[in-house]
């Protein structure tokens, strides 16, 4: 199982990437960050199809989503300069906890 998350965490690093280079990418007309858009995805959802092997849909997804908005949210904070009020900390830490209560106390995935 520890195989299993060390997999979508590349998902969810693959799709960061992509989704923090679509950001930059003009509508995918700059060449460059839409390549990178492209193979981050790619490499995204093939991780994705393998941790699907072994986790259950629903609880890979809300891993995958669950942390890649905290994680898309952080590049954007440090990197670009984006404004996080107290609201929105507060949904972070939110969607962190959910993740963790599933993973930790839920019996929906496969320990």
């Amino acid at each position: 199982m520890f195989a299993t998350y060390i997999v979508l965490l590349i998902a969810i690093a693959a799709e960061v990437v992509g989704t923090t280079a679509m950001s930059r990418s003009d509508g995918l007309t700059k060449l460059g960050p839409s390549l990178i858009t492209l193979v981050g995805y790619a490499i995204a959802f093939w991780c994705l199809s393998i941790v699907l092997r072994t986790m259950p849909t629903g609880i890979a997804y809300a891993v995958w989503a669950g942390l890649g908005i905290v994680l898309i949210t952080a590049v954007s904070w440090i990197f670009y300069g984006q404004k996080l009020d107290a609201p929105a900390l507060i949904g972070l830490g939110l969607i962190v906890a959910g993740v963790l209560v599933i993973n930790l106390f839920s019996n929906s995935v496969v320990h």
